[in-house]
């Protein structure tokens, strides 16, 4: 008798992503008024390749339309299913509202105050942890992905995720009477570009990403 060979199933998490892709394409490849979308959110579409090229994290992405596949310009690197997926929410939701100025924490965000231990972990604690005792080098860090120096806190720097999205960085350092402490804050149009899940893996892949750097 022939043994047969069990095939691992994808997980979960995975099965999710995929889906989530999926979906994200296929509001992408339903949006008539590209030109305008793009406008939006800050990417520029190119109809004689029928490609969209989008900045994120000082890197520059192309999106092709309107199958939604998308590449890293220049690059054979693989673009995480993840960072797929963030970038195509972004552009189809993006509702073009200027800037404010006006800075916000997550606890502001719908369903932030629930989810806030949970961001602050995954956030907000591996890039105090990583900098705590070199405030200053978070700055430096934060520069490597485009991002420039922000006056809060003992040490903060502004990153721009999206050309509509900026994310904010701040450090305490910390002393003998208080630990350190950081957080993250947004401009308070962030909603009109990305619902608050996404928001909390945006904020995740940069601060492991200054970790690592």
């Amino acid at each position: 008798m022939t043994k047969q060979v069990t095939v691992p199933e994808p997980g979960v998490r995975e099965l999710a992503h995929r889906l989530a892709f999926k979906l994200a394409r296929e509001q992408l490849s339903a949006i008539s008024g590209i030109d305008e979308q793009c406008r939006k959110s800050g990417a520029e579409y190119l109809p004689d390749r029928k490609i969209i090229t989008i900045e994120h994290l000082h890197r520059t992405y192309n999106i092709s339309y309107p199958d939604g596949e998308v590449t890293l310009s220049g690059s054979g690197e693989a673009v995480p299913l993840r960072d797929k997926i963030l970038l195509l929410h972004y552009l189809t939701r993006a509702k073009g509202t200027p800037l404010t100025g006006k800075m916000i924490t997550y606890k502001e965000l719908h369903d932030g105050l629930n989810y806030y231990p949970t961001f602050f972990k995954r956030a907000i604690e591996p890039v105090v942890k990583r900098y705590k005792d070199e405030p200053q080098k978070l700055i430096e860090a934060g520069k490597k992905l485009g991002g420039v120096k922000a006056d809060y806190g003992d040490a903060g720097v502004t990153i721009p995720a999206f050309p509509r999205v900026p994310l904010t960085f701040v450090l305490w350092q910390g002393d003998r009477e208080f630990a350190a402490d950081g957080n993250i804050m947004f401009d308070s149009t962030i909603s009109d570009y990305l619902p608050t899940e996404d928001i909390t893996i945006l904020s995740e892949v940069i601060a492991w990403r200054l970790a690592r750097l």
